[in-house]
């Protein structure tokens, strides 16, 4: 089912939370044409298919329970005002982050030249500072989203938001050291690995289950991070130790 066959349901079905209290979908009016065109030149890639629907069907949702409860709010923040260029580099080539959870963590879309028909979407969380793989497309993320307020209210986005955040972040899972990334089978690791000083680790979210992820900032505020291109390989490292005179006048 597309993304916006997705929203038609739940908005035809009812949505409720886990107390049975209903949950509200305000749908924002579609994106004129010259302002999806707009942002597709802010980005400076292609918008994907999926993501051109979206925009052709409202520029925002809003979800609102009609009493409180520990149900997730999750905003859209697609409106052409807010359209964030370059969020995360280090990271996204083109990250677009369209919601969020009110405390400063946002489900971002990574768009590159070659999604041109779907694109994945990360859940991005700033404590712990963690980028967790959510969905392949936007439909998909809509699809677990809905399951939230579903019975029996079991979804993907509660787990990466609940259980995989913390469990990557303590664990750092499938993190390669310089040395294996440098012996590694696959040519792409390798020529990744070349680039890279020794002190480096390398993660491959190219091909990984939901949830699947790696910690930013493993090595606190300072890690150093790095991307193999367009390619869903990434890189981070301890920050160099820098010396006695260096700590003391903040030199760097």
């Amino acid at each position: 089912m597309d993304v916006v066959a997705q929203i038609k349901a739940a908005v035809q079905k009812g949505l409720r939370d886990e107390r049975g209290h209903p949950l509200g979908i305000e749908i924002a009016p579609p994106m004129e044409p010259k302002e999806i065109n707009y942002i597709e030149r802010k980005l400076g890639v292609p918008l994907p298919q999926e993501l051109r629907d979206f925009l052709e069907f409202t520029s925002g949702i809003e979800f609102k329970l009609a009493k409180k409860s520990r149900a997730y709010t999750i905003i859209s923040e697609l409106g052409v005002d807010k359209i964030e260029v370059g969020f995360f580099p280090e990271f996204f080539t083109h990250g677009l982050p369209f919601a969020h959870d009110g405390a400063g963590n946002y489900w971002v879309m990574e768009i590159t030249p070659s999604a041109t028909d779907t694109v994945p979407v990360y859940y991005a969380s700033h404590d712990p500072p963690t980028i967790l793989y959510q969905s392949p497309s936007l439909s998909a993320f809509f699809e677990e989203l809905f399951r939230l307020y579903t019975p029996p209210h079991s979804s993907l986005v509660r787990s990466v938001f609940d259980d995989d955040l913390f469990d990557v972040y303590r664990k750092n899972p499938g993190a390669l050291s310089h040395t294996e990334a440098a012996a590694s089978i696959d040519p792409a690791i390798r020529e990744f690995a070349a680039t890279l000083p020794e002190h480096f680790e390398i993660v491959d979210l190219r091909d990984v289950p939901i949830g699947m992820g790696f910690s930013f900032g493993r090595y606190g505020a300072d890690t150093e991070l790095k991307r193999h291109g367009e390619e869903r390989i990434f890189a981070y490292a301890k920050p160099p130790r820098r010396g006695l005179m260096a700590r003391l006048f903040g030199v760097r």
